[in-house]
């Protein structure tokens, strides 16, 4: 079925417009060093990070996830801007969203106060209407709620003319919940043996992009 044409697009952040694999598993190794746990690959990580902390990480560390959580964040924070890369024309992407006068937004389950630190210090938070992030609203993806958040200063609600851009199942299933346009992002899904023409973990997609260039031309029939 042809795309809706799109009155707003709502970003995931981490490894849909930065590659932020490296830190985020650097970061995930210490805490489950420092909490006495086998160390997840690289590749676990990937396959097990989508969710925000306050969701993942009780089931993780149990009565003891908040002390994992502060491992967490200092190690992660104390690393992540001197590793804080875009992906290839994800940049060019934002110009093309601002040019045709969309909403332009970012819903992360990164947390909020970290995610427009990185935001900034990549230089674009021009791009940007908006950029929520875990506990920003009173839930994370894939509750609909950050979705809302993410439009309550604005005339949009949630529909099909909002895409959602995103590389995860958590991303598509936000998508689902509040009846967005989801676009899932990345190259390396396909592989992935939960992954269908149609499907993604279960979670359905209107349309795959494995790299930004795609998705400007997505963007450029509109």
């Amino acid at each position: 079925m042809p795309l809706p044409a799109p009155k707003a697009i709502l970003f995931d952040w981490d490894n849909t417009l930065v590659d932020t694999w490296p830190v985020i598993h650097q970061a995930m190794v210490k805490t489950f060093t420092h909490m006495g746990h086998t160390p997840w690959t690289l590749e676990e990580t990937k396959e097990k990070v989508s969710k925000s902390m306050r969701d993942a990480f009780p089931e993780l560390f149990g009565e003891r996830w908040e002390e994992a959580g502060d491992v967490y964040q200092k190690s992660y924070r104390s690393i992540h801007l001197q590793h804080l890369h875009p992906l290839p024309l994800a940049k060019e992407v934002l110009q093309a969203v601002k040019e045709k006068g969309l909403f332009c937004g970012v819903v992360s389950n990164k947390k909020g106060p970290t995610l427009r630190i990185e935001v900034e210090h990549i230089g674009w938070a021009g791009f940007f209407d908006t950029t929520v992030g875990s506990d920003d609203a009173a839930k994370d993806k894939p509750h609909p709620e950050p979705v809302h958040f993410a439009f309550k200063q604005s005339h949009i609600k949630p529909a099909g003319y909002v895409w959602f851009v995103g590389d995860s199942n958590v991303d598509l299933e936000v998508a689902k919940n509040t009846g967005c346009t989801a676009i899932l992002y990345g190259p390396e899904a396909k592989a992935h043996k939960e992954y269908t023409p149609t499907h993604f973990h279960g979670m359905p997609f209107h349309a795959h992009v494995h790299e930004h260039s795609e998705l400007l031309k997505l963007l450029a029939e509109f």
